[in-house]
């Protein structure tokens, strides 16, 4: 394995090139209609591979990177928020590309667009599935067919989530912090504080979510690793989203990776066994979040292209055709909840064989 430059700080995922990749839980949305951005319930903790060698499965000390706890039928969005410097994200889920539908790449391909456009993206809840909209991440297990990997390439290999950053070319990154560095000294000049980042940051809604409990004591040592129960993303019900079609011509960025990092997606109990931790709780109830008046998230930004959906995901099935029906009742929150949105340290995460 090699050290790809990815770091974890705290629950963050920090790319060479300032990438910053955080796991949000939220609340899921129901299978029919269109609905508002849902709200943060706080991050998804994450951890090494590596640090926990001894317990898990052979394929996952193989593919390196880090793991999270994340319960069934949970959703969950991808923040970008803190990202530095332009940078393009390729997301794979079950190593088919969530923007594109096409299968995982070490290129960047722009007939159709396998990538989003940090930190223009400011995150991405779901795949690519409709004009001006996206489906909600949610995970299922392995096996039944219900992620989209199984759906769009009928096997289910992989599972989990895939990130693979390219970084400008050294040239025109360079003009690119020149021309950032002119405009900063224009704005102070002006009387205005701020930065590249500080836009997106404020965009982001910040986690809200009900404290995670301690750390357990670690677990004694449960003998060799055993084959844990695998994890993937299916898609739930539909947010009004773009997903930002790139301004840029594909020359301008690097033809190789600076940086992947292959994240599995671990059942709650496994998640005990594995790090001796507790997981989170389970997510809140939606009729009482709606209740309490707490926000949701309307987003338009009238300066972008939105990509045309991918057609492989626009015939990706949700997880209640596969599972059956959410009984838990919806609660529609109010149109006064709804809030319109804009017009490091640790060791290294090591990679593998993915």
């Amino acid at each position: 394995m090699t050290d790809t430059g990815v770091r974890i700080d705290g629950n963050t995922l920090r790319l060479p090139g300032g990438v910053a990749v955080r796991f949000i839980r939220t609340l899921r949305l129901p299978e029919t209609g269109t609905h508002p951005l849902p709200p943060g319930l706080g991050e998804f903790p994450v951890r090494r591979v590596s640090d926990h060698a001894d317990r898990v499965p052979e394929e996952w000390r193989a593919r390196g990177g880090v793991m999270l706890p994340v319960y069934l039928r949970e959703a969950m969005w991808l923040s970008f928020a803190g990202t530095t410097e332009p940078a393009a994200l390729q997301v794979g889920v079950g190593k088919v590309c969530a923007v594109s539908g096409k299968p995982w790449r070490d290129r960047l391909s722009r007939d159709p667009q396998n990538y989003v456009v940090l930190p223009r993206q400011p995150w991405l809840d779901g795949i690519n599935s409709g004009k001006g909209t996206v489906r909600q991440f949610v995970a299922v297990p392995l096996g039944l067919g219900a992620t989209v990997e199984g759906q769009v390439t009928g096997e289910e290999v992989w599972g989990g989530v895939q990130l693979q950053s390219f970084p400008l070319r050294e040239d025109v990154l360079a003009d690119w912090r020149r021309r950032e560095r002119s405009r900063e000294r224009r704005s102070l000049s002006a009387g205005a504080v701020g930065g590249f980042g500080a836009p997106m940051a404020m965009a982001a809604p910040a986690p809200g979510g009900p404290p995670l409990p301690p750390p357990s004591a670690p677990a004694a040592p449960g003998g060799p690793p055993r084959r844990a129960a695998a994890m993937g993303l299916g898609v739930g019900g539909s947010m009004r989203q773009e997903v930002y079609e790139d301004d840029r011509p594909l020359t301008d960025w690097s033809g190789a990776p600076s940086g992947r990092v292959f994240v599995h997606l671990v059942t709650p109990p496994e998640w005990r066994r594995i790090t001796g931790e507790a997981p989170p709780p389970s997510p809140v109830d939606r009729a009482a979040y709606t209740n309490a008046g707490l926000p949701w998230f309307d987003y338009y930004d009238e300066d972008a292209e939105d990509l045309a959906p991918a057609e492989t995901l626009e015939a990706v099935k949700p997880v209640g055709d596969w599972l059956g029906d959410d009984l838990d009742p919806w609660q529609q929150p109010s149109p006064g909840q709804v809030t319109p949105l804009k017009d490091a340290p640790g060791k290294p995460v090591e990679d593998g064989e993915w």
